[in-house]
């Protein structure tokens, strides 16, 4: 069964096409600058060179034909004709109090899913326009929705409820949500595999570390808290959202600053994080090599991001009454061994102990605490694909 993964943003279409008797990516690739000049996709077929084809797209179905046409062209197509695709699978980041798992899509899901637009103005509008463009380029081809949120939706009433008038929850919908469920889903059932373990024995904190990052608290399986809130917003500080901060400072620059709702919401989201206190990138990357030349403020925005998420795993360890496992996952989280092991540095007292020679690696997926750690630490490169498209073929 070959499953086509799509994950479309405001002006991007990431994609990969999986053989899933193999489990085997047999194509992936970017859609990228969707409705900008200078749009292009980036193409890539199982054993043969990455090609670009650059073609104006004013919209996400023009991407999505262009992708299609790539997928069975003579040359570097990995399929020879489009009914080889079986379903389709789409990550949808919003699912609201709605859905608590993936679903087949049909005309009550996209409608449930326009209702959840207002809770993720920026994320939900594209989900659905490229759900719209599959029916209409690959019509009949079942597809089905795997939500960011979805695997959080197991958190008691007391962690995702906000301490503010109970009425505004049941108007508005206003409460803890959380983000990256897929992959913390993906990386909790493989760390469960690596220790030889039933999860459901398992108190784990997964640490989805990137741009965007959240960390959760895994309990016998089930998501319990998690870091990102309402919004993606809450948090910890990354590379350009501010995470948690005191909400009287809101007002206080809006007022300061002469900034209108929209002014805050891009100082907050696109100004803040370690971009705004390194003033140097939202790539830790470059905020590591300027830190290493001496620039302090980079210095700075590092170690509020490792304080941050040491923070959250030590009260996550708090909140399930201890920890088994402590794991590393995304862009920063899999190829940082400095971060890894600056978190680390003072999670002694919990029984961690990171091992610096196998901690040294980027990538890989594996244990990098010592043999001897009563809370094992791994590194588990995140696959949200393959969570999706084995949620697709579950329920297909």
């Amino acid at each position: 069964m070959n499953v086509l993964v799509i994950n479309c943003g405001s002006s991007s279409l990431k994609y990969q096409l999986i053989d899933m008797v193999k489990e085997k990516v047999l194509a992936i690739g970017l859609a990228e600058r969707i409705g900008i000049e200078g749009s292009r996709v980036k193409h890539e077929v199982s054993n043969m060179d990455k090609i670009v084809i650059e073609e104006p797209m004013k919209d996400h179905k023009d991407a999505l034909k262009i992708v299609l046409d790539a997928l069975v062209d003579e040359k570097h197509g990995a399929i020879k004709e489009l009914n080889e695709i079986n379903a389709v699978g789409h990550r949808v980041v919003h699912g609201g109090e709605k859905f608590s798992g993936s679903v087949v899509i049909d005309d009550e899901v996209i409608a449930a899913l326009e209702e959840c637009i207002e809770l993720a103005p920026l994320h939900n509008p594209p989900n659905l326009i490229g759900i719209r463009a599959c029916q209409e380029l690959i019509p009949g081809v079942p597809m089905v929705g795997v939500f960011d949120t979805a695997f959080h939706q197991t958190m008691p009433s007391f962690s995702y409820i906000y301490p503010l008038p109970y009425e505004l929850y049941e108007k508005y919908g206003i409460r803890k949500y959380g983000f990256h469920g897929t992959s913390h889903r993906y990386v909790s059932a493989r760390t469960a595999k690596l220790l030889g373990k039933d999860i459901s024995e398992l108190k784990i904190v997964t640490c989805h570390l990137g741009n965007g990052a959240s960390l959760a608290a895994i309990k016998d399986g089930k998501s319990i808290d998690t870091s990102m809130g309402f919004t993606p917003l809450e948090g910890l500080a990354m590379g350009t959202r501010c995470g948690d901060i005191d909400p009287a400072i809101v007002t206080f620059i809006m007022e300061k600053e002469d900034l209108d709702i929209k002014g805050i919401n891009n100082l907050l989201n696109k100004k803040s994080g370690v971009f705004g206190i390194s003033g140097v990138s939202s790539d830790f990357r470059d905020i590591e090599q300027a830190a290493d030349e001496g620039n302090e403020r980079a210095k700075l925005a590092l170690d509020k991001f490792d304080m941050r998420v040491k923070k959250y795993i030590a009260a996550y360890a708090a909140v399930m009454g201890g920890v088994d496992a402590i794991v590393f996952t995304a862009g920063l989280g899999e190829n940082s061994p400095v971060n890894r092991e600056k978190i680390c540095e003072g999670l002694e007292f919990m029984g961690v102990k990171l091992d610096r020679e196998k901690n040294n690696i980027r990538g890989k997926e594996t244990i990098v605490s010592t043999d001897d750690s009563k809370v094992k630490v791994l590194v588990i490169p995140t696959n949200e694909e393959l969570m999706i498209a084995k949620d697709t073929v579950e329920l297909l």
